[in-house]
Order: structure tokens, then sequence, then C-alpha cells
């Protein structure tokens, strides 16, 4: 007669229930509505940013070895399990806060046989000192969350489960980027390699012809020295430039998840530079911060700090634990779940921490400095994106100028380095002009080669601070859809 009543008003209250603490509002910052670009507008409204963002950014290069590369290493890189796992773990717990809503349901038997001594039961006799009891039963417990604690808990572990997922996006962009990089860099060296080797078999010409010339009597040995030295120091480039090369490749292979030698034999032969977009259309600031995944698990975190003050919050008002037990015992198991044998227990439990408020608040305070820290993470993470993204188009922008003036500064040094040769055959020059326009040719075809290098990995740059041309995927998505989107 009493327990439905109590059962009614307790329903009532619990669909009457609110949470306590704030709730999460996206933060608002002033953004610049454009990124502050150097080039025209009609050079910029030429790219083709929609086609580059909607596909991947390493296919763009056409480079097959390339593509498989970046297969391979979201497939088997070890961060990037590492980063899983991550996800996984706070995947794992928030199912585990999910049952806090529901109650916690446990069953139990037991069975016991009891034997009084004679000086307990003096004049009873041993077989009357003899007692049994049996008893099986199903019991629940559930706190009724009426002021919030337990959702604001759920809501927290739903953000953090978010923000690992987008951490997960934001390393999978990083790896991808750091692998088109160092390939890139790879083919960058081998082609400065081929720059050192030419030059140097020129200069060794050089200096096969002064030598003979000062057999002959036409040049002192002050011209050999001279010409010696340059193609000496031409020469002990190749080795540093090799060494780098091995560098490259030992890195390129461990971001693939492989030992370093792994890939010596498939990336030691030469594969020319790619051509890269002549502009890449950022789109907007706000376009980049949408897309940034870091950006975006700044926010979860700070989504979580703030659901978070509403779980210390709740701590204030007193929680309400309501308990059952149905069950059956009998002093023999046959008696067991006859009618005469039920027990059944419901009870309703308040407990309430007003007497140690001080803590209480103390941890209200915590919290509330915890959402302040992430409200300050955020807000740094969405300047450095903007900072990440102005410096890539500021690099970029200018990179094909460059190219431009150092290949022509290329070819013409070639040239004058031939003509300088011919001139000095014919007797016309001195070994000084040749020595310096070889000099001049090595230097510029270098330039060149480095310049190059640096445009087509700024191209990889400027993508991965857009988060653009990256398929926003995850290796488990169905799983996050299932647990987030049906809280």
């Amino acid at each position: 007669m009493v327990t439905r009543p109590l059962i009614t008003a307790l329903a009532a209250a619990l669909l009457a229930a609110c949470a306590v603490g704030p709730d999460h509002v996206r933060p608002s910052m002033a953004v610049p509505e454009t990124f502050d670009t150097t080039r025209a507008p009609t050079a910029v409204a030429a790219a083709t940013a929609p086609t580059v963002v909607d596909t991947a950014f390493w296919q763009a290069f056409g480079d097959p070895q390339l593509n498989a590369l970046v297969t391979d290493t979201l497939a088997a890189n070890h961060d990037l399990r590492i980063a899983l796992a991550r996800y996984d773990r706070a995947n794992a717990l928030l199912r585990g806060t999910r049952f806090d809503q529901f109650p916690t349901i446990d069953a139990g038997a037991n069975a016991t046989s009891n034997r009084a001594s004679a000086d307990q039961a003096p004049g009873v006799p041993r077989e009357a000192r003899d007692t049994d009891s049996f008893d099986a039963g199903i019991g629940a417990s559930w706190e009724l969350d009426l002021f919030g604690r337990v959702r604001r808990g759920v809501e927290a572990g739903r953000a953090e489960v978010a923000a690992s997922a987008d951490d997960l996006r934001a390393l999978q962009v990083a790896i991808v980027g750091e692998v088109a990089t160092a390939y890139l860099d790879l083919r960058g060296l081998q082609e400065r390699l081929r720059v050192a080797t030419e030059n140097a078999g020129n200069q060794q010409q050089t200096l096969a012809l002064v030598q003979a010339r000062r057999e002959a009597g036409q040049d002192s040995d002050f011209d050999t020295a001279r010409a010696s030295a340059q193609a000496a120091a031409t020469s002990a480039r190749i080795p540093a430039l090799t060494a780098e090369i091995q560098v490259a490749i030992h890195r390129i292979a461990v971001l693939s998840g492989r030992t370093p030698d792994a890939l010596q034999a498939a990336l030691s032969p030469a594969v020319a530079l790619p051509r890269v977009p002549r502009t890449i259309d950022p789109g907007t600031p706000g376009d980049v911060l949408r897309l940034r995944p870091d950006v975006a698990a700044a926010e979860h975190r700070l989504h979580a700090a703030t659901a978070r003050i509403g779980v210390a919050t709740a701590d204030l008002f007193p929680r309400f634990t309501l308990g059952g037990l149905i069950g059956s015992q009998a002093g023999d198991i046959g008696g067991l779940f006859e009618r005469s044998s039920e027990t059944r227990l419901v009870a309703l439990g308040i407990d309430w921490s007003f007497l140690d408020i001080g803590r209480v608040r103390a941890r209200i305070a915590a919290a509330d400095a915890d959402a302040e820290l992430e409200l300050a993470r955020y807000q740094q993470t969405v300047l450095r994106a903007l900072e990440d993204t102005a410096n890539a188009l500021a690099r970029f922008d200018r990179a094909h100028d460059e190219d431009v003036e150092l290949e022509r500064a290329a070819r013409d040094s070639a040239r004058a380095a031939s003509l300088a040769r011919l001139r000095f055959d014919a007797g016309a020059t001195g070994l000084l002009d040749v020595l310096d326009a070889e000099r001049t040719q090595l230097q510029s075809e270098d330039a060149f080669a480095a310049s190059r290098t640096r445009t087509v990995t700024g191209a990889v740059s400027l993508y991965r601070a857009l988060s653009g041309g990256w398929p926003q995927t995850l290796p488990q998505q169905e799983l996050l859809e299932g647990y987030v989107s049906g809280l």
C-alpha cells in the first residue's frame, strides 16, 4: 500500500528533474573573414579548393609510390595504433558510465549448515542443535538522478570520446603529412645528389684538361691546384647528400611500420619531384576552423570540463538511492520458492554531504578552474590553427616565384659554364673564369633543386594546415556514431 505511491512520487520527481551546472556553449571568437595573402584576388579565385579538399591530397602529386606508402602507413603506423587504442579506451569508459543511468542488478544464493555446541544449547540433543538455512534472491539498486550528476558524467564521457576521435583524425593528418614530406624531401635530395654528381664530373674534366695543359707547359701548378681544390670540394658534397638520403629512407620506413632498411631497394632509384598547383585557395578562416580536428578536439574537452562542473555541483544536493530485493528463504532446500518462504525489501536511501560543504565547494572550484583551463586551451588552439595556416600560405604564396627565378639562374649559369670552357679551350679566357662559372653553376642548380623541394613540401604543409584533402574517416567510425548519437 505504501510502496506504490512512493514509487509514483519518485518517478514524477525524476521526470521533473534537472541537471545542475552550466550547459556547454561553443565559445565565440573574433576571426578574420579572409586570410591576408599577397596574391591578387584573381589568382586566388582561379584556384579550385573544393576539388582539392574533397580528395586525398597526396594523390594530387600523381606518384603511385607515395600513394602506396600512405596506405601502408595508415594501416601499420604505431603512433596511429596508440591513438586508436586511446579512442577505444574512451569508448569503453563511456559505455561503463552509461550503465550508471540504469539500475544495478545482482543475484545471489546461500546455503548454510550450523551446529551449536552442547555448551551453547545444554540438554538439547545433538540432532536438534543442527540448523540449515537456504536463501536466494535478486537485488537492485538505482541512483535516482534528480540533479543530473550521472547525466553530466555521461555527457562528459561522450565529449571525451569525441575528443579522442578528433585526436586520432589529427594524428592521421600529421602522420600522412610527415610521410609525404619525408618522401618529397627524399626526391629533392636525390635531385641535389644528381646535380652534385654531374658538376663533379664536369669539374673533373676541367681538372684533367688543366693537368694536360700543365704537362704541355701551358698552365702552372697553381692553376692545377685551384682546379683540383674545386673538384674536391664539389665531390665532398656527395657523401653528405648520400647520408641524408639514407636517413630519409629510414624515416619513411619507420613511419610505415617497417624496419629502417626495409625500403632501401624500393626508394633508392631516383624519381623526379612532382608538380604542384600554382595556387591553393584556403577558403575562409571559419572554414579552416571547422575542418581542423585539433580545434574540434579542444572544444570537446572544454565541453567535458563544463559537464564535470555539473557533476561536482550535484554534490550540493541530496543523492537518492532506491533499492529493492526479492527472494526466498527456507530451512530446507525443498522449501525455497514456496509462497510462505518469500522475502522482499524496498528501501529509499538519502545521502547528503551538506556537513562536508567545504570539500564539495572546493571540488566545484577545481572543476571551474579546469573549465577555464580548457577554454584558454581552446582559444589558443584556434589562434595557432590560424597562425599555422597563415604561415603555410605565406610560404607557399611566393614559392613559385622563387622557383622561376632560380630556374632561370640555373639555366643561365649552366650556359655560362659551357661557354667559359669553350673560351678556355680556345685560349680566349683564363682558368679563373672557368672555375668561377662552374662554381656558380653548382650553386645555382643546387639552389633550384632545394627551392623545388621547398615548394612541394610547402604544398604538403598547406594541405596539412588546412586539414584539407583529407578524407575525414575513422577506423571505427560506426562504433563512435552508435554510442555518441544514441546518447
